[in-house]
């Protein structure tokens, strides 16, 4: 039987299953925050502060912090067209 991976959201441990994604751990650790993921309101950072999909496969000690998802905005002001797609 495979041990369990322990991660880190938001400075909180939790035990998820070995294979689990950054979107099991974050449900694991808040389901309404994973509901935010899932919206797209949040967004998942590793321990940097780089954006991670939420489908990223865990490792043990993976650490991630939620943040919120903010729009990008060209310098106009306007939404980037990369948003606008």
């Amino acid at each position: 039987m495979t041990e369990p991976l322990r991660v880190f959201v938001n400075g909180t441990g939790v035990s998820v299953p070995a294979g689990s994604t950054v979107i099991d751990a974050v449900a694991a650790a808040d389901s309404a925050a994973a509901a935010e993921v899932r919206g797209g309101t949040r967004v998942v950072a590793d321990s940097r502060g780089i954006p991670v999909a939420a489908d990223t496969p865990l490792s043990g000690g993976y650490v991630m912090r939620l943040v919120s998802a903010r729009q990008r905005t060209g310098t106009d002001g306007t939404a980037d067209a990369h948003d606008a797609e």
